[in-house]
């Protein structure tokens, strides 16, 4: 389709109008039947959905690695801390067949405190709202650590907070028996707050909520209150645990 020229003369009074008008707006002459088709396409512009054989796709953004950006978690699946919560959730199920008790699995009760069992205690819960709080303190703080540090961190924090507190628990002659993964979240939270302040005191802003972090604390602090399976000297005792671990690990292993 030819473009229409810059402009037409009328032939009635000879002024230069528009090649888009019918009529001269001077004298009101009819210059032209009908005016042109305007093309409505840009230049350039495709039609969505068609592209041209032979061009090439925009470049997608790849993933982030590690140390590309300064207090970004590089993309990855938190593969450690989802077997964590899915050890808890197993042992569930296997109360619930009722082929094994809760001593049979590493419950704590007066009289049997095998090593073990102070690992064990901490992926056990007989209170689904405990639970529920419990494991969805894990699964944020365990999540963000396993990113920053790698997968082994959320499980030695995990394991070391959880059996710290359990022991603390029984040694103090806690009225609660530690059950339950207090001490652990407890753990995995104050882990992951060390590391962030001792970031800020470097210069790294990572733009964290930290009132978030704060309202989480204070409802894993109501969990005892709420439950008897949960001991408060265990959270106590798991979050000081996660906290003195935290030092070396900020520190030395920066990422």
């Amino acid at each position: 389709m030819s473009e229409p020229g810059l402009f037409v003369v009328c032939k009635n009074c000879g002024s230069e109008v528009s090649p888009y008008v019918t009529e001269c707006p001077y004298c009101g002459q009819r210059v032209r039947k009908r005016a042109p088709r305007l093309d409505r396409g840009e230049q350039g512009v495709e039609p969505r959905g068609k592209r041209r054989r032979g061009t090439r796709r925009m470049p997608s953004l790849g993933r982030i690695h590690r140390d590309e950006i300064p207090g970004i978690a590089p993309d990855t699946r938190p593969y450690a801390t989802m077997a964590l919560i899915a050890l808890a959730i197993a042992a569930n199920i296997a109360i619930a067949t009722e082929q094994v008790s809760f001593f049979d699995i590493g419950a704590l009760v007066p009289g049997h405190t095998e090593v073990w069992r102070y690992f064990a205690t901490p992926f056990l819960h007989d209170n689904a709202g405990y639970e529920l709080v419990t494991l969805g303190v894990v699964a944020i703080f365990g999540m963000h650590l396993e990113r920053r540090f790698g997968w082994p961190v959320p499980i030695v924090l995990f394991l070391a907070c959880g059996a710290v507190g359990a022991w603390a628990a029984i040694q103090l002659n806690d009225s609660h028996l530690p059950f339950g993964a207090n001490g652990a979240a407890f753990g995995l939270l104050a882990a992951w707050l060390v590391d962030d302040r001792l970031a800020a005191r470097r210069g790294e802003d990572r733009g964290n909520d930290l009132l978030g972090a704060g309202v989480i604390a204070a409802v894993l602090l109501l969990v005892p209150l709420m439950t008897v399976e949960a001991s408060a000297i265990a959270g106590i005792a798991g979050a000081l645990t996660g906290a003195v671990l935290a030092v070396p690990l900020s520190t030395l292993v920066r990422r």
